[in-house]
């Protein structure tokens, strides 16, 4: 069977259609569907908000590259959060995509730790010791889901990986790389696969358990020869990259789904938040020239609120 490919997703800020986005697939002889995540000018701009070293970069566009592939398995309207808590050099990372396909996401790092310009690739010398969690919020009227799996590994992948080991869900594995380009900007991508449950496996043909095992383990063994380079190469569009691990397999790709930078900040959700700190507390936090300034970590877009503003939102509160 060849490669059968839907239209392909295209945005103002992907016009080609093959960069920031998700592309979902199946392998229907194995039993197996996936994602197949490339982010060029989404994670340059995500990290260019920040001075990030190299080390803490790379860790943040391969992380936002997973939560795009992870959060596009999910069945959700809202927000799908993926955060890493540590006591290493990089002491927390959060990122977060909405189901219409906003991606943000930032890291709290020690400055001091990366002066002298050493390599840390390995998952414990960043993060150290701590934990991983999966959050969906799906508004104020939903009940909230979180899970949370310790840290372990070498690198993200093998946490999520870890994750979905101890949850008992279906067989997952993961891809992830990240990188700078020929111009110095950041790109990253992901690959994940999941094992699809019996019954749909039944409806692919596949009746026995053991055709089911084989076609997963199949499946794997062709993923593990996909390389970093490739899953970052501009110049290999995701659906040769799928044609080449499974054409022989009968790889189905579904049309793709836009990814983008989007903050979802306002000046209205920080006075919110402002208006019940105590009048104390706001005092305390005016700047030299009289106001209080609020800095959001994502976008680092900085909002200045005067006495007069601070008078409003308590009046209005």
């Amino acid at each position: 069977m060849s490669l059968v490919s839907g239209p392909t997703a295209q945005s103002e800020t992907n016009p080609s259609g093959q960069e920031d986005q998700i592309k979902p697939f199946m392998v229907e002889t194995a039993g197996v569907r996936g994602r197949l995540v490339r982010l060029g000018e989404t994670v340059e701009e995500i990290l260019s908000r920040h001075p990030y070293p190299p080390p803490v970069a790379a860790l943040l566009a391969e992380m936002l590259a997973l939560a795009a592939a992870l959060g596009s398995l999910l069945k959700f309207e809202g927000i799908f959060t993926l955060q890493t808590k540590g006591d290493g050099p990089i002491s927390m990372m959060v990122v977060d995509i909405t189901s219409e396909g906003a991606l943000r996401g930032y890291a709290d790092y020690k400055a001091d730790a990366f002066e002298e310009g050493r390599e840390r690739e390995d998952l414990g010398q960043l993060l150290g010791k701590g934990y991983i969690a999966f959050t969906v919020d799906q508004g104020p009227n939903t009940e909230r889901y979180q899970g949370i799996v310790e840290l372990r590994g070498a690198s993200l992948a093998d946490s999520v990986q870890h994750y979905f080991r101890q949850s008992e869900q279906l067989s997952t594995s993961l891809r992830a790389a990240s990188g700078v380009d020929e111009s110095g900007k950041w790109r990253s991508g992901a690959l994940i696969l999941q094992q699809m449950p019996p019954e749909e496996a039944r409806e692919q043909g596949l009746e026995k358990e053991a055709e089911r095992e084989q076609g997963w383990l199949h499946a794997l063994t062709l993923m593990s020869t996909t390389t970093p380079e490739e899953l970052l190469s501009p110049s290999l569009t995701p659906n040769e990259l799928l044609f080449r691990l499974y054409h022989e397999d009968g790889v189905r790709v579904f049309p793709g789904r836009a990814l983008a930078f989007g903050c979802r900040c306002s000046r209205e959700r920080v006075a919110s938040v402002l208006s019940g700190i105590p009048d104390a507390d706001l005092q305390d936090l005016k700047e030299e020239t009289g106001s209080v300034e609020v800095v959001c970590e994502f976008c680092r877009t900085a909002y200045h609120f005067n006495d007069v503003d601070l008078a409003a939102l308590k009046k209005g509160s």
